[in-house]
Protein backbone atom coordinates (compact mmCIF):
# COMPACT_ATOMS: atom_id res chain seq x y z
CA UNK A 1 0.00 0.00 0.00
CA UNK A 2 1.16 3.13 -0.53
CA UNK A 3 1.33 6.00 1.99
CA UNK A 4 0.01 9.36 0.85
CA UNK A 5 2.33 12.11 0.88
CA UNK A 6 0.84 15.74 3.07
CA UNK A 7 2.21 19.06 2.22
CA UNK A 8 3.34 20.66 5.99
CA UNK A 9 0.97 23.18 7.13
CA UNK A 10 1.34 26.98 5.71
CA UNK A 11 1.24 29.81 7.80
CA UNK A 12 -2.14 30.89 5.85
CA UNK A 13 -3.53 27.66 7.33
CA UNK A 14 -2.73 29.42 11.09
CA UNK A 15 -4.62 32.27 10.82
CA UNK A 16 -1.12 34.64 9.45
CA UNK A 17 -0.83 36.68 6.37
CA UNK A 18 2.07 38.00 5.21
CA UNK A 19 0.30 40.44 3.22
CA UNK A 20 -3.38 41.45 2.80
CA UNK A 21 -5.02 44.33 5.17
CA UNK A 22 -4.59 42.17 8.67
CA UNK A 23 -1.13 40.90 7.65
CA UNK A 24 0.32 44.67 7.50
CA UNK A 25 -1.29 45.89 9.89
CA UNK A 26 0.30 43.46 12.20
CA UNK A 27 3.84 44.26 10.34
CA UNK A 28 2.76 48.00 10.89
CA UNK A 29 2.44 47.32 14.48
CA UNK A 30 5.45 45.20 15.02
CA UNK A 31 7.31 47.49 13.08
CA UNK A 32 6.30 50.99 15.39
CA UNK A 33 9.13 51.31 17.71
CA UNK A 34 8.14 51.44 21.21
CA UNK A 35 7.71 54.54 22.84
CA UNK A 36 9.81 56.58 24.94
CA UNK A 37 9.69 58.97 27.55
CA UNK A 38 11.05 61.67 25.14
CA UNK A 39 8.47 60.86 22.99
CA UNK A 40 5.80 61.63 26.12
CA UNK A 41 6.91 64.74 26.68
CA UNK A 42 7.13 66.04 23.03
CA UNK A 43 3.29 64.65 22.63
CA UNK A 44 1.92 66.72 25.90
CA UNK A 45 4.44 69.97 25.79
CA UNK A 46 5.94 69.52 28.72
CA UNK A 47 9.58 68.95 30.00
CA UNK A 48 11.51 65.57 29.96
CA UNK A 49 12.01 66.21 33.62
CA UNK A 50 7.94 67.09 34.22
CA UNK A 51 7.28 63.80 32.65
CA UNK A 52 9.47 61.90 35.28
CA UNK A 53 7.63 63.58 38.17
CA UNK A 54 4.65 62.32 36.87
CA UNK A 55 5.76 58.86 36.13
CA UNK A 56 7.16 58.34 39.21
CA UNK A 57 4.53 59.47 41.33
CA UNK A 58 6.11 63.26 42.56
CA UNK A 59 3.31 65.35 43.71
CA UNK A 60 5.05 68.75 42.48
CA UNK A 61 3.04 68.56 39.13
CA UNK A 62 -0.33 70.55 38.53
CA UNK A 63 -3.16 68.34 37.85
CA UNK A 64 -3.80 69.56 34.44
CA UNK A 65 -0.21 68.89 33.56
CA UNK A 66 -0.76 65.30 34.82
CA UNK A 67 -3.60 64.99 33.09
CA UNK A 68 -1.98 65.91 29.90
CA UNK A 69 1.24 63.66 30.40
CA UNK A 70 -1.24 60.68 31.04
CA UNK A 71 -3.28 61.53 27.87
CA UNK A 72 -0.27 61.57 26.01
CA UNK A 73 0.92 58.01 27.71
CA UNK A 74 -2.23 56.24 26.68
CA UNK A 75 -2.04 57.61 23.56
CA UNK A 76 1.27 56.83 23.10
CA UNK A 77 1.10 53.33 24.84
CA UNK A 78 3.99 54.05 26.53
CA UNK A 79 5.47 51.41 28.89
CA UNK A 80 8.01 52.44 31.48
CA UNK A 81 11.58 50.41 31.31
CA UNK A 82 11.77 48.88 35.17
CA UNK A 83 14.80 47.57 34.52
CA UNK A 84 16.66 50.60 33.34
CA UNK A 85 14.93 52.57 36.86
CA UNK A 86 15.91 50.00 38.82
CA UNK A 87 19.48 50.02 37.60
CA UNK A 88 19.57 53.78 38.15
CA UNK A 89 18.77 53.72 41.38
CA UNK A 90 20.96 50.94 42.36
CA UNK A 91 18.24 48.27 43.00
CA UNK A 92 17.88 45.30 41.66
CA UNK A 93 13.85 45.10 41.11
CA UNK A 94 13.39 42.25 43.29
CA UNK A 95 11.73 41.74 46.89
CA UNK A 96 11.66 38.89 48.85
CA UNK A 97 8.16 37.20 50.71
CA UNK A 98 8.41 34.43 53.27
CA UNK A 99 6.18 32.31 54.91
CA UNK A 100 5.71 29.66 56.77
CA UNK A 101 3.24 27.13 54.56
CA UNK A 102 2.33 27.21 51.42
CA UNK A 103 0.57 24.57 50.71
CA UNK A 104 -1.98 26.37 53.74
CA UNK A 105 -4.33 28.30 51.17
CA UNK A 106 -4.20 31.74 53.26
CA UNK A 107 -0.65 32.16 52.31
CA UNK A 108 -0.87 30.95 49.11
CA UNK A 109 -3.93 33.34 48.41
CA UNK A 110 -2.02 36.64 50.51
CA UNK A 111 1.21 35.40 48.35
CA UNK A 112 -0.69 35.98 44.93
CA UNK A 113 -2.24 39.36 45.86
CA UNK A 114 1.25 40.35 47.13
CA UNK A 115 2.20 39.66 43.62
CA UNK A 116 0.14 42.10 42.03
CA UNK A 117 0.80 44.69 44.57
CA UNK A 118 4.45 44.59 44.00
CA UNK A 119 3.63 43.97 39.94
CA UNK A 120 2.62 47.70 40.16
CA UNK A 121 5.91 49.28 41.29
CA UNK A 122 7.55 47.27 38.60
CA UNK A 123 8.58 44.41 41.60
CA UNK A 124 9.24 40.41 40.83
CA UNK A 125 8.79 38.59 43.96
CA UNK A 126 10.81 35.71 45.00
CA UNK A 127 8.63 33.68 47.56
CA UNK A 128 10.59 31.16 50.20
CA UNK A 129 8.47 29.05 52.79
CA UNK A 130 10.22 28.29 55.65
CA UNK A 131 8.27 25.85 57.75
CA UNK A 132 8.35 28.04 60.49
CA UNK A 133 11.62 26.63 61.32
CA UNK A 134 13.87 28.73 63.59
CA UNK A 135 17.45 28.81 61.76
CA UNK A 136 15.39 29.26 58.18
CA UNK A 137 13.54 31.92 59.61
CA UNK A 138 17.21 33.79 60.52
CA UNK A 139 18.60 33.00 56.98
CA UNK A 140 15.62 34.66 55.81
CA UNK A 141 15.85 37.85 58.10
CA UNK A 142 19.67 38.33 58.44
CA UNK A 143 19.91 38.35 54.74
CA UNK A 144 21.43 35.68 52.93
CA UNK A 145 19.71 36.76 49.64
CA UNK A 146 20.16 40.49 50.88
CA UNK A 147 22.54 40.96 47.98
CA UNK A 148 19.55 40.15 45.65
CA UNK A 149 16.48 41.90 47.02
CA UNK A 150 15.34 45.54 47.71
CA UNK A 151 13.22 44.20 50.80
CA UNK A 152 11.68 41.83 52.36
CA UNK A 153 7.63 40.82 53.71
CA UNK A 154 8.46 38.43 56.13
CA UNK A 155 5.55 36.19 58.27
CA UNK A 156 7.69 35.09 61.18
CA UNK A 157 6.63 32.16 63.66
CA UNK A 158 9.43 31.26 65.43
CA UNK A 159 11.53 34.71 64.89
CA UNK A 160 10.38 36.66 68.22
CA UNK A 161 11.12 40.28 69.18
CA UNK A 162 14.53 39.89 70.43
CA UNK A 163 15.78 38.44 67.50
CA UNK A 164 14.35 40.97 65.58
CA UNK A 165 16.06 43.57 67.41
CA UNK A 166 19.18 41.63 67.06
CA UNK A 167 19.03 41.42 63.20
CA UNK A 168 22.06 43.13 61.21
CA UNK A 169 20.82 43.08 58.02
CA UNK A 170 20.06 46.73 56.76
CA UNK A 171 17.28 45.61 54.27
CA UNK A 172 14.14 47.21 54.12
CA UNK A 173 11.48 44.44 55.61
CA UNK A 174 7.86 44.48 57.24
CA UNK A 175 6.41 41.90 59.02
CA UNK A 176 2.87 40.36 58.61
CA UNK A 177 1.23 37.77 61.16
CA UNK A 178 0.89 38.16 64.98
CA UNK A 179 4.50 36.75 66.21
CA UNK A 180 5.56 40.31 66.81
CA UNK A 181 3.51 43.63 67.51
CA UNK A 182 5.50 47.26 67.82
CA UNK A 183 9.01 45.46 66.87
CA UNK A 184 11.24 47.34 65.09
CA UNK A 185 9.96 46.78 61.92
CA UNK A 186 6.95 48.12 60.11
CA UNK A 187 3.96 45.44 60.74
CA UNK A 188 0.67 44.43 59.06
CA UNK A 189 -1.70 42.35 60.25
CA UNK A 190 -5.87 42.54 61.19
CA UNK A 191 -7.21 42.79 65.10
CA UNK A 192 -7.24 38.89 65.68
CA UNK A 193 -9.26 39.20 68.83
CA UNK A 194 -12.19 40.96 67.41
CA UNK A 195 -12.12 38.79 64.67
CA UNK A 196 -12.88 35.64 67.22
CA UNK A 197 -14.90 37.53 68.93
CA UNK A 198 -17.45 38.52 66.36
CA UNK A 199 -17.68 34.71 65.34
CA UNK A 200 -18.33 33.62 68.23
CA UNK A 201 -20.76 36.33 68.93
CA UNK A 202 -22.52 35.01 65.67
CA UNK A 203 -22.84 31.52 67.05
CA UNK A 204 -24.48 32.89 70.18
CA UNK A 205 -26.93 34.86 68.86
CA UNK A 206 -27.89 31.74 66.83
CA UNK A 207 -29.18 30.55 69.97
CA UNK A 208 -25.55 28.41 69.74
CA UNK A 209 -24.62 27.39 73.75
CA UNK A 210 -22.22 24.60 73.76
CA UNK A 211 -19.45 26.44 71.55
CA UNK A 212 -16.55 24.44 71.05
CA UNK A 213 -12.74 26.11 70.04
CA UNK A 214 -10.54 23.93 67.97
CA UNK A 215 -7.37 25.70 67.19
CA UNK A 216 -5.67 26.51 70.41
CA UNK A 217 -1.44 26.02 71.14
CA UNK A 218 1.04 26.43 73.84
CA UNK A 219 4.01 26.87 72.34
CA UNK A 220 5.63 30.62 72.48
CA UNK A 221 5.32 31.18 68.93
CA UNK A 222 1.64 30.44 68.74
CA UNK A 223 0.80 34.06 69.10
CA UNK A 224 -2.33 33.46 66.36
CA UNK A 225 -3.73 30.80 68.13
CA UNK A 226 -3.71 32.79 71.55
CA UNK A 227 -5.63 36.14 69.99
CA UNK A 228 -8.16 33.67 68.51
CA UNK A 229 -8.67 32.33 71.74
CA UNK A 230 -8.77 35.34 73.86
CA UNK A 231 -12.12 36.73 71.59
CA UNK A 232 -13.65 33.47 71.89
CA UNK A 233 -13.08 33.69 75.58
CA UNK A 234 -14.22 37.33 75.74
CA UNK A 235 -17.58 36.56 73.80
CA UNK A 236 -18.54 33.64 75.98
CA UNK A 237 -17.81 35.99 79.21
CA UNK A 238 -19.73 38.92 77.93
CA UNK A 239 -22.63 36.75 77.21
CA UNK A 240 -22.39 35.27 80.94
CA UNK A 241 -21.20 31.74 79.35
CA UNK A 242 -18.23 30.28 81.78
CA UNK A 243 -15.32 28.45 79.42
CA UNK A 244 -15.62 24.59 79.61
CA UNK A 245 -11.71 22.99 79.08
CA UNK A 246 -13.20 19.82 77.58
CA UNK A 247 -14.55 21.85 74.37
CA UNK A 248 -11.18 23.98 73.75
CA UNK A 249 -8.88 21.32 71.70
CA UNK A 250 -5.69 21.68 71.03
CA UNK A 251 -3.84 21.66 67.78
CA UNK A 252 -0.27 20.89 66.82
CA UNK A 253 -0.87 22.30 63.00
CA UNK A 254 -3.70 23.89 61.36
CA UNK A 255 -4.80 21.43 58.71
CA UNK A 256 -7.58 19.29 57.75
CA UNK A 257 -6.48 16.34 59.69
CA UNK A 258 -6.35 18.58 62.60
CA UNK A 259 -9.76 19.67 62.10
CA UNK A 260 -10.97 16.22 61.78
CA UNK A 261 -8.78 14.42 64.97
CA UNK A 262 -10.23 17.68 67.25
CA UNK A 263 -13.90 17.18 66.16
CA UNK A 264 -13.41 13.33 66.61
CA UNK A 265 -12.58 14.07 70.16
CA UNK A 266 -15.47 16.31 70.87
CA UNK A 267 -18.29 13.85 69.51
CA UNK A 268 -16.46 11.56 72.19
CA UNK A 269 -17.90 13.84 75.08
CA UNK A 270 -20.67 12.68 77.09
CA UNK A 271 -22.42 16.74 76.38
CA UNK A 272 -20.76 17.12 72.52
CA UNK A 273 -21.07 20.80 71.02
CA UNK A 274 -23.42 22.40 69.14
CA UNK A 275 -21.29 24.72 67.26
CA UNK A 276 -18.09 24.79 66.41
CA UNK A 277 -15.46 27.68 66.01
CA UNK A 278 -12.45 26.95 64.24
CA UNK A 279 -9.32 28.81 64.19
CA UNK A 280 -8.44 28.53 60.22
CA UNK A 281 -10.84 27.26 57.47
CA UNK A 282 -8.81 23.58 56.94
CA UNK A 283 -9.71 23.03 60.33
CA UNK A 284 -13.32 23.52 59.80
CA UNK A 285 -13.17 21.38 56.62
CA UNK A 286 -11.81 18.91 58.32
CA UNK A 287 -14.20 19.03 61.54
CA UNK A 288 -17.07 19.02 59.10
CA UNK A 289 -15.94 15.90 56.76
CA UNK A 290 -16.29 13.70 60.03
CA UNK A 291 -19.71 15.44 61.18
CA UNK A 292 -20.65 14.61 57.79
CA UNK A 293 -19.20 11.02 58.09
CA UNK A 294 -21.32 10.41 61.39
CA UNK A 295 -24.47 11.63 59.88
CA UNK A 296 -24.77 15.10 61.87
CA UNK A 297 -25.77 17.58 60.15
CA UNK A 298 -24.46 20.56 59.12
CA UNK A 299 -25.67 23.49 60.64
CA UNK A 300 -29.06 21.86 62.04
CA UNK A 301 -27.39 19.80 64.36
CA UNK A 302 -23.82 21.42 64.55
CA UNK A 303 -23.00 25.15 63.45
CA UNK A 304 -19.40 25.68 62.30
CA UNK A 305 -17.55 28.66 61.76
CA UNK A 306 -13.50 29.31 59.99
CA UNK A 307 -11.40 32.02 60.18
CA UNK A 308 -9.48 32.80 56.54
CA UNK A 309 -11.83 32.53 53.93
CA UNK A 310 -10.25 30.47 51.70
CA UNK A 311 -11.73 29.37 48.37
CA UNK A 312 -12.32 25.80 49.17
CA UNK A 313 -14.72 26.92 52.25
CA UNK A 314 -17.19 28.98 49.65
CA UNK A 315 -17.55 26.03 47.40
CA UNK A 316 -18.16 23.67 50.70
CA UNK A 317 -20.73 21.41 51.22
CA UNK A 318 -21.93 23.65 52.72
CA UNK A 319 -20.64 26.13 52.31
CA UNK A 320 -18.47 27.44 55.16
CA UNK A 321 -19.43 30.74 57.24
CA UNK A 322 -15.97 32.29 58.18
CA UNK A 323 -14.07 35.71 59.38
CA UNK A 324 -12.62 37.10 56.38
CA UNK A 325 -9.43 39.44 56.24
CA UNK A 326 -9.04 41.44 53.59
CA UNK A 327 -6.04 39.73 52.20
CA UNK A 328 -5.81 42.62 49.37
CA UNK A 329 -5.54 45.03 51.86
CA UNK A 330 -3.11 43.29 53.63
CA UNK A 331 -0.75 42.98 50.50
CA UNK A 332 -1.37 46.92 49.45
CA UNK A 333 -0.53 47.90 52.96
CA UNK A 334 2.77 45.81 53.35
CA UNK A 335 3.65 46.44 49.72
CA UNK A 336 2.68 50.05 50.07
CA UNK A 337 5.12 50.54 53.47
CA UNK A 338 7.99 48.93 51.99
CA UNK A 339 7.96 50.92 48.97
CA UNK A 340 7.86 54.08 51.97
CA UNK A 341 11.26 52.34 53.38
CA UNK A 342 13.00 52.05 49.62
CA UNK A 343 12.11 55.92 48.93
CA UNK A 344 13.68 57.17 52.27
CA UNK A 345 16.76 54.79 51.81
CA UNK A 346 16.05 51.54 53.92
CA UNK A 347 14.55 53.74 56.79
CA UNK A 348 17.65 53.47 58.83
CA UNK A 349 19.31 57.50 58.30
CA UNK A 350 18.76 60.08 61.21
CA UNK A 351 15.38 61.18 59.31
CA UNK A 352 13.29 57.81 59.17
CA UNK A 353 10.43 57.30 60.42
CA UNK A 354 9.46 54.82 63.66
CA UNK A 355 8.15 51.76 62.44
CA UNK A 356 3.98 51.25 61.66
CA UNK A 357 1.66 49.34 62.79
CA UNK A 358 -1.57 49.19 60.33
CA UNK A 359 -4.21 47.18 61.05
CA UNK A 360 -6.37 45.93 57.76
CA UNK A 361 -10.29 45.13 58.31
CA UNK A 362 -11.97 42.26 58.34
CA UNK A 363 -15.42 41.10 58.20
CA UNK A 364 -17.82 37.72 58.88
CA UNK A 365 -18.92 36.25 55.73
CA UNK A 366 -22.15 34.12 56.71
CA UNK A 367 -23.00 31.02 54.81
CA UNK A 368 -24.57 27.91 55.01
CA UNK A 369 -22.72 26.46 57.71
CA UNK A 370 -24.40 28.95 60.46
CA UNK A 371 -28.21 28.60 58.60
CA UNK A 372 -27.61 31.57 56.32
Amino acid sequence: MKLKRFKPLTASLCGVRSNGANGGQAADTKARPRARLQDVASRAGVSLATVSNVVNGHTNVSAATRAKVHSAIDELNYRPNMAARNLRRGRSGLIALAVPELDIPYFAELAAHLVSAAERHGWTVLVDQTGGDAERERLVMDGFRSQLIDGLIFSPLATGRHELVARRDTTPMVLLGERVFDGPSDHVSIDNVAAARAATEHLLQSGRRRIAAIGEQQRPSAGTARLRLRGYVDALAAAGFPVDDDLVVPCESYHRADGAAAMTALLSLPSPPDAIFCFNDLLALGAMRVLHERGIQVPADVAVVGFDDIEDGRYATPSLTTVRPDKQGIAALAVQLLAERLDEGAGHGPHARSPQELIAPFDLAVRESTGA
